[in-house]
């Protein structure tokens, strides 16, 4: 074969014209409809001809981060002898019964990719064919982002692994000039590679909708440092012929947000974290303001204004409510946002410790509340046109056909043919003969069910309908604290319980047909009433016939089709926690959880105080696991009361805290740690904060040198916050303005729940403490209502350990930080939430926010600051 010469300078023009070319096409192939997904000149991602969706129209998809075939997931199940095909399987079926329709992940490349950014073919890399192909049959569309930087350890020690993260780590990955060849080679061998289950290479996947480059890269430099650097990943990316949009994450170092615009890719993707991340426990309080809005400080930017837009990651950390999901997806869907990706879900086999991101927990078995709450996001997704704005909180509580209540710890969305909701409610129906979908927990006018685990109930044929009920979830320790394979957070109880169903389309006495393997639970109701254990079931009219079976397909699902994690609960666990203080005079009401495998014969309560002894009460059931007493008002003397909770099985009593197998009235009873209640007069002032017992559960920024330390006074803490620079910039764009604040907040809803009807009757706000540094501290103290309102006042502490008033009467309406700091960290830092016009009702207080900053003036906000809080009381 003859050689070919080119003249070096005619080389250097049809590279140059090559690349311009490509640059075009790149920049405006996506304006033009195609068999792929596309973005089209406003910014929108449209259908292509590809994807069994309708050609143009918008893109709207929600779903999860789900991690099953790498890193820890993966190892976990290796230990435990999960078969990983199957595992994801169920988790898959999950995903489809709560309405998701896209998934994203990012690759663990350190996995599946050598130094030189070779494909590794290994068991990692079929196991994400695998899943992709269980996505693809159930509709699911999918998001991949093929570099992650990660390595594969956490939360336990991870592999060597031979990939170019390993060896360059992120930083350099984006900057060595070895390390971007590697990455180059990596994305051309991953798009180019074929998913031997489908038999299509990933570049060609109708149902991938778009890649994203890199997870969270962080960049330094200059803004054309990062447009090169971006372009010549995607230019490896198209070199494989790949059509589909290419997006890049632009929510960090945004003050580089012109290399990203300026780059060869058709959108950006971003996050949000609006409780922060890692608070080791669960946090209280109205967190709706944190998810009020998703303000993007760039989008008035015409080259981002142009971009398509998707959340690769989100998740109210640390919140085991069910209230805010939907409203985190309408926040998105206000900023434009067309696809977004809860993270993470966790795979079933090993949810019950959450050990995999235990400050995040999602799992429709274990969390049935919370994955109810995100097949409402879901929906959200659906229904809420892009860009529509609904108002600031609290007006934008209810929305569309939606409905978020902190309060009643609920979310819910009601139409003519869809009720889905999170937590026992009253709404009213439209038009319950119209009736298709619910989905649901606890207690409706449509059913009633004192199961702790979510239900589906589907319309499939006139008169013919489709029960799911999942097995009851506890928690019965602290899920979101410090985890492990061997401590179980979450039980899960196969109980079987009464369920009433009232449908104008089912009627009553109808017959129950079981679906599912194994489920013997056939016959009929009596009237609208049955009795139900976990399983799938046909419902069917009275005079109606059928020829549906458990094989028969209904949508992405199969009508036979269950899943769930078997009984886990070996023992009975007395959840209880009793108030630190009541009132006097005043009765007392008690509630336990008593979570047990069959319910109890009984359950009661021996309680001993002044002046008499083990006065036994009778806890009476109220509602599945939960039983309730109330201790009259004439054994609440000052002093304080003691009391142990018995619960008797199969005729034996066991009394609790302590789990003996005796009662408290046997003579050779030996338990020496009861319940314990203050008991105090009205008048007696509520502590909200004491440094000793609640400086861990603060909601604040980590200071170096900051935390709790002795006093010189004998069993006195106080909790040290020594701000060396008042002024904070956002750390993910050097361009921000300061805020000089620094804040914190705690929930102190524990401590009044005794005394929460002496409220009312305080006059001031009382803070016990110093200003630190020999000098003079103002530090704002602020009463944060259920509704989010919040009133406040200054205080000037000087150096000298006193005690600080505050007159009630005096309390303004101040600003709502955010707090925990959300992530991403340009998202606003002050909220106004004290839209309503009402004054500071006392009985609804639940949080104390402390800041310091406001107040302070001009000339001093550049000083060092600090303060030692001692407590801060009401009296």
């Amino acid at each position: 074969m003859q050689q070919r010469l080119i003249n070096p300078l005619m080389h250097v023009r049809i590279t140059f014209y090559a690349s311009l070319l490509l640059t075009l096409v790149g920049t405006s192939l996506f304006a033009q409809k195609s068999a792929d997904v596309y973005v089209d000149k406003a910014g929108v991602l449209r259908w292509g001809t590809a994807g069994g969706q309708t050609p143009g129209s918008e893109v709207q998809g929600f779903g999860t981060n789900y991690t099953a075939p790498f890193a820890h997931a993966y190892r976990t199940a290796k230990r435990m002898g999960i078969p990983l095909e199957k595992a994801i399987d169920n988790d898959v079926y999950h995903f489809a019964r709560l309405g998701f329709d896209s998934y994203r992940v990012h690759v663990w490349d350190t996995e599946i990719s050598d130094t030189l950014g070779n494909l590794l073919d290994n068991e990692h890399l079929k196991l994400f064919d695998y899943l992709l192909k269980q996505l693809k049959d159930r509709g699911i569309k999918f998001v991949i982002t093929p570099i992650a930087y990660w390595d594969n350890g956490y939360p336990e020690p991870g592999d060597k692994t031979p990939s170019f993260s390993t060896k360059y780590g992120k930083e350099a990955c984006l900057t060595n000039p070895d390390a971007i060849k590697a990455q180059e080679n990596y994305l051309y061998q991953f798009l180019n590679h074929v998913n031997p289950y489908t038999g299509v290479a990933y570049k060609n996947e109708p149902d991938l909708i778009l890649f994203e480059v890199s997870n969270e890269p962080h960049h330094g430099g200059t803004a054309a440092d990062v447009t090169t650097f971006i372009n010549r990943m995607v230019s490896s990316m198209r070199r494989t012929g790949c059509k589909k949009p290419i997006f890049y994450n632009i929510s960090h170092s945004i003050h580089l947000v012109d290399g990203y615009v300026n780059a060869n890719i058709q959108g950006g993707t971003f996050q949000w974290y609006p409780t922060g991340l890692g608070a080791q426990h669960e946090l209280r309080g109205n967190l709706l303001p944190n998810a009020d809005r998703y303000d993007i400080p760039f989008a008035n930017n015409p080259a981002f204004r142009k971009m398509g837009k998707i959340v690769y990651e989100f998740d109210a950390a640390d919140v085991g409510r069910s209230y805010i999901y939907p409203a985190l997806a309408r926040s998105f869907r206000e900023a434009g946002m067309q696809l977004a990706h809860q993270f993470a879900y966790d795979p079933t086999f090993m949810a019950a410790a959450n050990t995999e991101y235990n400050t995040h927990f999602m799992n429709l078995a274990y969390a049935p509340q919370k994955a109810l709450s995100l097949m409402l996001a879901a929906a959200v997704f659906h229904r809420v046109p892009m860009y529509k704005k609904y108002g600031a909180f609290p007006l934008d509580t209810a929305f569309d056909a939606f409905r978020v209540s902190y309060q009643k710890d609920l979310a819910e969305l009601v139409t003519d043919k869809q009720f889905i909701y999170t937590n026992t409610t009253k709404a009213t129906l439209p038009a319950p003969d119209k009736l298709e979908q619910i989905a649901g927990f606890g207690n409706s006018s449509v059913v009633t069910y004192g199961g702790k685990g979510a239900y589906f109930i589907d319309r499939i044929e006139p008169g013919v309908w489709r029960l799911e009920v999942m097995p009851d979830a506890i928690w019965v320790q602290n899920i979101f604290g410090r985890n492990s394979p061997k401590k179980e957070n979450a039980v899960i109880n196969w109980r079987a319980w009464p369920m009433t169903i009232n449908l104008p389309d089912l009627g009553a006495d109808f017959s129950v047909q079981p679906m599912n393997e194994g489920n013997t639970g056939s016959g009929k109701s009596a009237g609208n009433s049955l009795i139900v254990s976990p399983g799938t079931y046909l419902l069917i009219r009275q005079g109606v016939t059928t020829r549906l079976t458990g094989a028969s397909r209904w949508k992405n699902i199969r009508l036979g089709e269950f899943t769930a994690p078997a009984t886990s609960l070996k023992k009975t666990y007395v959840l209880h926690q009793p108030v630190p203080e009541a009132t006097a005079g005043q009765p007392l009401k008690l509630e336990a959880s008593i979570v047990s495998v069959n319910e109890p014969d009984a359950v009661g309560v021996y309680v001993t105080g002044t002046n008499f002894w083990n006065q036994k009460i009778k806890l009476e059931k109220q509602d599945g696991y939960t039983y309730a007493a109330t201790i009259p008002d004439q054994y609440l003397r000052e002093g304080a009361i003691r009391y142990y909770l018995t619960v008797t099985e199969k005729g034996q009593t066991t009394t609790y805290p302590a789990g003996l197998n005796t009662a408290p009235t046997d003579w050779d009873f030996y338990g020496e740690s009861p319940y314990q209640v203050r008991v105090v007069a009205k008048s007696t002032p509520i502590t909200l904060f004491n440094a000793r017992t609640d400086a861990d559960q603060v909601s604040r920024t980590y200071l170096p040198g900051s935390g709790v330390m002795p006093t010189t006074e004998a069993g006195q803490d106080e909790l040290r916050i020594n701000v060396d620079k008042l002024a904070t910039t956002d750390p993910e764009d050097k361009k921000s303005l300061p805020v000089y604040d620094y804040s914190m907040r705690y929930n102190f809803t524990p401590h009044i729940a005794g005394r929460r009807a002496d409220l009312g009757t305080f006059q001031k706000l009382v803070f016990r403490g110093r200003a630190l540094n020999n000098k003079p501290c103002t530090v704002q103290l602020a009463l944060i209502s259920r509704d989010g309102s919040i009133y406040g006042g200054t205080v000037l502490i000087e150096p000298a350990s006193g005690t600080y008033s505050l007159p009630l009467s005096q309390l303004k309406p101040v600003s709502f930080v955010t707090l925990p700091r959300p992530y991403p960290s340009f998202l606003p830092y002050f909220i106004n939430t004290n839209t309503s016009g009402k004054a500071l009702n006392l009985t609804d207080i639940e949080t104390l926010q402390l800041s310091i900053g406001p107040g302070i003036p001009t000339g001093q906000l550049t000083e060092k600051q600090g303060v030692g809080i001692v407590s801060v009381t009401l009296e």
